[in-house]
């Protein structure tokens, strides 16, 4: 349980997968539909609420990342972090859910030192803690000479 809130972001939604998301303070204004996959038009100015998980949960991640490199003086440098967020039907009936695959890049570490750090960070990211044991995350770690290359 979180002991004391240090920031509150408040977001509203319109229309659902039809309509509209807003930031309180009015950063985030976007025009949300479902994509092609789900029955939408494809589109270069619509976003959906996968694609802004996978935004806030790539970021977040990426954080708790460089803080816990940081604190076990690791070389984190040039790294990254890609989320893939897919949505589907679950088998506990009628329903959806959602799967998470976190891609992160270590360039400076080797595959040994990355993989520890890796599962540091997914210990203390907020997002991480939020949905363990309810949401299937895979971790994904390409280290050294691998992630250079990618």
């Amino acid at each position: 349980m979180v002991t004391k809130v240090l920031y509150t972001a408040e977001a509203t939604a319109t229309g659902g997968r039809n309509g509209s998301v807003r930031s309180s303070d009015g950063n985030l204004d976007l025009t949300v539909a479902p994509p092609a996959e789900l029955g939408g038009e494809a589109s270069d100015v619509t976003t959906n609420p996968e694609q802004l998980f996978a935004a806030g949960y790539s970021a977040c991640f990426h954080s708790a990342l460089l803080v816990v490199a940081q604190h076990k003086e690791l070389d984190a440098g040039e790294s990254s972090v890609t989320a893939r967020v897919g949505l589907g039907p679950t088998d506990q009936g009628p329903g959806f859910g959602i799967t998470v695959t976190l891609r992160v890049r270590l360039p400076r570490l080797d595959e040994e030192r990355a993989e520890r750090l890796v599962r540091s960070a997914h210990k203390v990211c907020p997002y991480s803690n939020a949905i363990r044991d309810n949401v299937d995350v895979e971790l994904e770690v390409e280290a050294g000479a691998a992630a250079a290359a990618a």
